[in-house]
């Protein structure tokens, strides 16, 4: 089996505060990770490292083969698909769905700035459907519900067919009704062969879809536990990562929910 990421001894510090401290991270092709823990753990830290958008303090961090320091990361950007709600900020709000999703083939802002041809659309309009927005296509970023928007978003995310996708806590700010929506969603593309390795970070045990194979549990920057989902999603890990009395339960599906011990 092919190994997706690795990080050794890695730590990021800023301001003389340590952010995050890893001894050893391997991702292998084929698992799909869930990163939990508080705010402040060192979730998206890990995952902008992961991501490549982040370089580490100190150690040594391999992204699919290269070896970053020895690799020119704008050759594997489109490689590295990285979902975070705050990039709608970054988009025209009066951008067509469409173009939003079509010009992730490399993470451009405007459609203008390349020409693409006709499987480029084929596969934006494919992708819109695949994740139930299809409807969506000729609307307006600005004018779609909240639900609807991360859809979009993760549609241009899947656009570069990306080997590593890291996803920053998709399901925030949703309602039930568009989070359960979502999930289904990010469930079946973690059932599929491909992307090859997938990471996603959440604060909550409810927002991770089925098909997640392991976890990593991290509190203060330090890992508190990570393998196997079913070794480390436990009642005492979650506990001891979240500092309070938690029972977790899970479900026939595949899915968890805690709630604290009285």
């Amino acid at each position: 089996m092919t190994r997706v990421a690795g990080l050794r001894n890695v730590s990021v510090v800023r301001d003389e505060k340590v952010l995050l401290s890893l001894d050893r991270l391997e991702i292998e092709s084929g698992s799909r990770w869930v990163l939990l823990g508080p705010n402040g753990s060192g979730k998206s830290t890990l995952l902008s490292i992961l991501s490549g958008r982040l370089w580490p303090t100190t150690g040594e961090v391999e992204l699919l083969g290269h070896r970053l320091g020895r690799v020119d990361l704008r050759t594997l950007r489109a490689s590295l698909g990285f979902f975070s709600s705050s990039l709608a900020r970054q988009l025209r709000p009066a951008l067509s769905v469409h173009d939003v999703v079509l010009t992730g083939v490399d993470g451009a802002l405007e459609p203008w700035w390349r020409e693409y041809d006709d499987a480029d659309h084929v596969r934006a309009d494919h992708l819109l459907a695949e994740l139930g927005v299809g409807q969506l296509s000729k609307k307006s970023l600005g004018i779609i519900s909240d639900g609807e928007r991360t859809h979009v978003l993760l549609a241009r995310v899947l656009m570069s067919n990306p080997e590593l996708l890291c996803l920053d806590e998709p399901a925030a700010g949703l309602d039930m009704g568009a989070r359960e929506r979502l999930l289904e969603r990010l469930g079946a593309v973690m059932a599929a062969p491909k992307p090859e390795g997938a990471v996603l970070v959440t604060h909550h045990v409810e927002e991770i879809p089925p098909f997640m194979t392991h976890g990593a549990l991290l509190r203060e920057g330090a890992l508190v536990a990570s393998g196997p989902l079913e070794e480390v999603m436990t009642s005492k890990g979650i506990s001891t990562t979240f500092g309070i009395e938690i029972s977790l339960q899970r479900d026939r599906d595949g899915r968890y929910s805690a709630r604290g011990k009285t």
